[in-house]
């Protein structure tokens, strides 16, 4: 499926001019360079270069994700699951322009694969100088928040997932930074929803850049210094009842809760130095979760802020009661508003 608004042509061969993707392109994503091609999991990663000309090439390999392509700043084509294809974007006004790809869906379960753009490309864009990285789940993620209905199917979910208009995309771009989006549906910081995936969590995967491989780590660059980083973890430790079998009490699970945010802390802290700025952030919604969230904050006031934003306003539209696109804006705007409060060092 394509969704057009320039020219667009696929071709399933992707041709032999294209560069090596990371001599032509900008990215702050976690990606595993692979040959010529860079390969990642996570949601939200974005490729951006530059062209001259009246069109560009997009060569992808991936028939799992949905991405955005965008040409100097208007966004030209959404392709659905687009195979191992090259996408055409003509018709353009001769001279320099900017492109840029990314990847709308969540793909725990399979990687996508970025082989360059084709074209007379120019260097890649240059990094940015403000780095932020967002830590979550599905509100992070942006899950089904460009649905017009709260029941969806699971395929309807993929469809109507769009990182790129998540809360941390937004603010980001707003403040003019680089960024990730770190985030994993239906995980916790001890429990994911409803008890699944016995002895897994978000911790369990965050080291990865390849999330469907076991013990993959990501060679993290040294260039990925965030001064900002926002984690949202929670919202499925305490959302729903602890099942029959499950190895928790309330009591218990708090615990274990609170323990494995100091330790998570401890980490980043360790990994991106004294100067980088950690919030812990919470939301309504999941009984204990803002409490639980607020007392690891006030047992490391000296190391992290919190940012707990309220329900009042978010209609929740999004499918199965996540944020939708009116309410992503609205937490970025209130995140904006608490970001403006801190003590960055851009």
């Amino acid at each position: 499926m394509f969704i057009n608004l320039l020219v667009i042509a696929s071709l399933a061969v992707a041709p032999s001019t294209a560069a090596p993707p990371r001599a032509q392109v900008h990215t702050a994503g976690r990606v595993v360079a692979d040959g010529g091609v860079l390969r990642y999991s996570w949601p939200g990663v974005y490729f951006e270069g530059r062209f001259r000309g009246t069109g560009v090439g997009i060569v992808l390999d991936d028939a799992a994700n949905d991405y955005d392509v965008a040409v100097d700043g208007v966004t030209v084509a959404t392709l659905v699951m687009p195979g191992a294809v090259t996408h055409r974007v003509d018709g353009l006004t001769p001279g320099t322009h900017t492109v840029r790809v990314v990847k709308r869906t969540e793909s725990p379960w399979a990687s996508g694969a970025f082989k360059g753009f084709t074209g007379d490309i120019l260097p890649a864009p240059r990094a940015r100088p403000r780095q932020i990285e967002f830590i979550g789940d599905s509100y992070t993620a942006g899950y089904g928040n460009e649905s017009t209905t709260r029941d969806c199917t699971g395929d309807e979910v993929n469809r109507t997932t769009n990182a790129d208009r998540s809360f941390g995309a937004l603010s980001a771009r707003t403040l003019g930074a680089d960024y990730q989006l770190n985030a994993f549906s239906g995980r916790g910081m001890v429990r994911n929803y409803n008890g699944g995936e016995p002895g897994t969590s978000y911790r369990t995967y965050y080291d990865r850049a390849l999330l469907a491989v076991n013990g993959d780590v990501w060679a993290r660059p040294r260039s990925w210094r965030p001064q900002l980083v926002v984690v949202g973890l929670g919202i499925n430790d305490f959302s729903t009842a602890i099942n029959p079998g499950e190895p928790w009490t309330p009591e218990s699970r708090a615990t274990a809760y609170r323990e494995a945010y100091h330790g998570f802390l401890d980490l980043l802290r360790a990994r991106y130095g004294e100067r980088a700025v950690i919030v812990v952030s919470s939301t309504d919604g999941a009984p204990g979760f803002a409490e639980e969230a607020a007392r690891v904050v006030s047992e490391r006031a000296d190391l992290v802020r919190l940012w707990h934003y309220p329900g009042e306003g978010l209609d929740y539209g999004g499918c199965h009661w996540h944020p939708s696109l009116a309410d992503h804006r609205l937490i970025a705007e209130r995140l904006l508003t608490f970001v403006d409060g801190l003590p960055l060092r851009w």
